[in-house]
Protein backbone atom coordinates (compact mmCIF):
# COMPACT_ATOMS: atom_id res chain seq x y z
CA UNK A 1 0.00 0.00 0.00
CA UNK A 2 1.52 2.78 -1.35
CA UNK A 3 -1.18 5.63 -1.44
CA UNK A 4 -3.90 7.46 0.15
CA UNK A 5 -6.44 6.13 -2.49
CA UNK A 6 -4.83 2.72 -1.55
CA UNK A 7 -5.18 3.09 1.92
CA UNK A 8 -9.34 4.88 1.38
CA UNK A 9 -9.96 1.69 -0.45
CA UNK A 10 -8.91 -0.96 2.00
CA UNK A 11 -10.41 1.19 5.17
CA UNK A 12 -13.65 0.89 2.71
CA UNK A 13 -13.60 -2.35 2.59
CA UNK A 14 -12.73 -3.06 6.62
CA UNK A 15 -15.85 -1.01 7.27
CA UNK A 16 -18.16 -2.47 4.45
CA UNK A 17 -17.37 -5.76 5.77
CA UNK A 18 -18.00 -4.92 9.39
CA UNK A 19 -21.27 -3.29 8.63
CA UNK A 20 -22.74 -6.40 7.05
CA UNK A 21 -21.27 -8.19 9.83
CA UNK A 22 -23.35 -5.56 11.90
CA UNK A 23 -26.76 -6.37 10.07
CA UNK A 24 -26.73 -10.23 11.12
CA UNK A 25 -25.68 -9.23 14.35
CA UNK A 26 -28.49 -6.46 14.86
CA UNK A 27 -31.21 -9.21 13.45
CA UNK A 28 -29.52 -11.53 16.65
CA UNK A 29 -29.67 -8.93 19.00
CA UNK A 30 -33.35 -7.50 18.51
CA UNK A 31 -34.29 -11.57 19.18
CA UNK A 32 -32.40 -11.68 22.12
CA UNK A 33 -33.37 -8.66 23.80
CA UNK A 34 -35.99 -8.37 26.88
CA UNK A 35 -36.18 -5.12 26.96
CA UNK A 36 -39.10 -3.53 24.34
CA UNK A 37 -37.61 -0.48 23.52
CA UNK A 38 -34.40 -1.99 23.00
CA UNK A 39 -35.69 -4.76 20.32
CA UNK A 40 -36.81 -1.80 19.00
CA UNK A 41 -33.74 0.01 18.51
CA UNK A 42 -32.04 -3.25 17.46
CA UNK A 43 -34.35 -3.62 14.66
CA UNK A 44 -34.13 -0.34 13.79
CA UNK A 45 -31.05 0.50 13.67
CA UNK A 46 -30.18 -3.07 11.46
CA UNK A 47 -32.61 -1.31 9.28
CA UNK A 48 -30.38 1.85 9.15
CA UNK A 49 -27.28 -0.69 8.96
CA UNK A 50 -28.47 -2.15 6.15
CA UNK A 51 -28.37 1.47 3.97
CA UNK A 52 -24.90 1.86 5.30
CA UNK A 53 -23.84 -0.84 3.43
CA UNK A 54 -25.39 0.58 0.36
CA UNK A 55 -23.81 4.04 0.92
CA UNK A 56 -20.49 2.28 0.96
CA UNK A 57 -21.28 0.15 -1.86
CA UNK A 58 -21.99 3.53 -4.02
CA UNK A 59 -18.97 4.87 -2.38
CA UNK A 60 -16.86 2.34 -4.69
CA UNK A 61 -18.93 2.87 -7.34
CA UNK A 62 -18.84 6.30 -7.62
CA UNK A 63 -14.73 5.47 -7.58
CA UNK A 64 -15.16 2.90 -9.80
CA UNK A 65 -13.36 0.21 -7.34
CA UNK A 66 -14.40 -2.99 -6.60
CA UNK A 67 -14.34 -3.74 -2.78
CA UNK A 68 -11.65 -6.13 -2.07
CA UNK A 69 -12.81 -9.11 0.30
CA UNK A 70 -11.85 -8.30 3.90
CA UNK A 71 -12.36 -9.65 7.57
CA UNK A 72 -12.57 -6.29 9.79
CA UNK A 73 -11.11 -8.03 12.45
CA UNK A 74 -11.86 -5.00 14.83
CA UNK A 75 -15.91 -5.62 14.62
CA UNK A 76 -15.29 -9.55 14.27
CA UNK A 77 -13.46 -9.39 17.89
CA UNK A 78 -16.06 -7.24 19.12
CA UNK A 79 -18.82 -9.26 18.21
CA UNK A 80 -17.36 -12.70 18.87
CA UNK A 81 -16.89 -10.85 22.50
CA UNK A 82 -20.61 -10.72 22.52
CA UNK A 83 -21.33 -13.72 21.37
CA UNK A 84 -19.07 -15.42 24.26
CA UNK A 85 -20.76 -13.63 26.81
CA UNK A 86 -24.20 -15.07 25.61
CA UNK A 87 -22.85 -18.58 26.05
CA UNK A 88 -22.73 -18.01 29.60
CA UNK A 89 -25.82 -17.57 29.87
CA UNK A 90 -26.77 -14.72 31.95
CA UNK A 91 -30.64 -13.43 33.13
CA UNK A 92 -32.22 -11.55 30.53
CA UNK A 93 -32.02 -8.40 32.50
CA UNK A 94 -27.75 -8.93 32.66
CA UNK A 95 -27.49 -9.75 29.13
CA UNK A 96 -29.87 -6.60 27.79
CA UNK A 97 -27.29 -4.50 30.42
CA UNK A 98 -24.25 -6.28 28.79
CA UNK A 99 -25.42 -5.83 24.77
CA UNK A 100 -25.92 -1.71 25.34
CA UNK A 101 -22.54 -1.51 26.67
CA UNK A 102 -21.21 -4.14 23.93
CA UNK A 103 -23.71 -1.97 21.42
CA UNK A 104 -21.85 1.21 22.45
CA UNK A 105 -18.54 0.04 21.98
CA UNK A 106 -19.31 -1.26 18.54
CA UNK A 107 -20.87 2.41 17.92
CA UNK A 108 -17.49 4.21 19.31
CA UNK A 109 -15.55 1.75 17.03
CA UNK A 110 -17.64 3.03 13.85
CA UNK A 111 -18.25 6.35 15.10
CA UNK A 112 -13.80 6.61 14.66
CA UNK A 113 -13.74 4.58 11.45
CA UNK A 114 -16.37 7.11 9.87
CA UNK A 115 -14.36 10.07 11.59
CA UNK A 116 -11.20 8.97 10.01
CA UNK A 117 -12.86 7.59 6.19
CA UNK A 118 -14.18 11.18 6.22
CA UNK A 119 -10.50 12.98 6.62
CA UNK A 120 -9.59 10.87 4.27
CA UNK A 121 -12.12 11.40 1.44
CA UNK A 122 -11.45 15.51 2.21
CA UNK A 123 -7.86 14.89 1.97
CA UNK A 124 -8.54 13.61 -1.73
CA UNK A 125 -11.32 15.95 -2.66
CA UNK A 126 -14.05 12.80 -2.98
CA UNK A 127 -16.94 15.23 -2.27
CA UNK A 128 -19.78 12.50 -3.17
CA UNK A 129 -18.23 9.94 -1.03
CA UNK A 130 -17.80 12.19 2.05
CA UNK A 131 -21.21 13.10 1.84
CA UNK A 132 -22.17 9.23 2.21
CA UNK A 133 -19.82 8.36 4.76
CA UNK A 134 -20.49 11.67 7.10
CA UNK A 135 -24.62 10.64 6.80
CA UNK A 136 -23.25 7.16 7.74
CA UNK A 137 -21.13 8.88 10.57
CA UNK A 138 -24.46 11.10 11.80
CA UNK A 139 -26.52 7.72 11.91
CA UNK A 140 -23.49 6.05 14.07
CA UNK A 141 -23.41 9.23 16.53
CA UNK A 142 -27.16 9.18 16.86
CA UNK A 143 -27.19 5.54 17.62
CA UNK A 144 -24.84 5.84 20.17
CA UNK A 145 -26.82 8.43 21.77
CA UNK A 146 -30.02 6.79 21.84
CA UNK A 147 -27.83 3.58 23.58
CA UNK A 148 -26.34 5.73 26.17
CA UNK A 149 -29.76 7.43 27.12
CA UNK A 150 -30.98 3.20 27.25
CA UNK A 151 -28.32 2.31 29.31
CA UNK A 152 -29.34 4.78 31.79
CA UNK A 153 -33.01 3.04 31.82
CA UNK A 154 -32.04 -0.64 31.63
CA UNK A 155 -30.30 -2.04 34.68
CA UNK A 156 -29.97 -5.62 35.93
CA UNK A 157 -32.26 -6.41 38.90
CA UNK A 158 -30.54 -7.64 41.13
CA UNK A 159 -26.56 -5.87 41.37
CA UNK A 160 -24.98 -8.55 43.88
CA UNK A 161 -24.11 -6.55 46.53
CA UNK A 162 -27.29 -7.06 49.29
CA UNK A 163 -27.00 -5.12 52.29
CA UNK A 164 -25.98 -6.60 55.01
CA UNK A 165 -29.46 -7.38 56.53
CA UNK A 166 -30.72 -8.81 53.73
CA UNK A 167 -27.78 -11.01 53.56
CA UNK A 168 -28.81 -13.33 56.85
CA UNK A 169 -32.13 -13.50 56.07
CA UNK A 170 -31.79 -15.50 52.61
CA UNK A 171 -29.69 -17.44 54.33
CA UNK A 172 -31.37 -18.45 56.88
CA UNK A 173 -34.88 -19.53 54.81
CA UNK A 174 -32.43 -21.69 53.08
CA UNK A 175 -31.09 -23.08 56.08
CA UNK A 176 -34.73 -23.52 57.32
Amino acid sequence: MQTAHELFIHELADMLDAERRLVDALGEQAETAANPQLRKLFSSHQAQTEKHVQRLEQVFEQLGDQPEQRECKGMKGLLDEASEFKDERPSPDVLDTFTIGAAIKIESYETDAYESLVRLAKSMNHTKAIKLLQQNLKDEQDAWKKLGGLAKKVKPERTGHETEEEEPRRSRRRAA
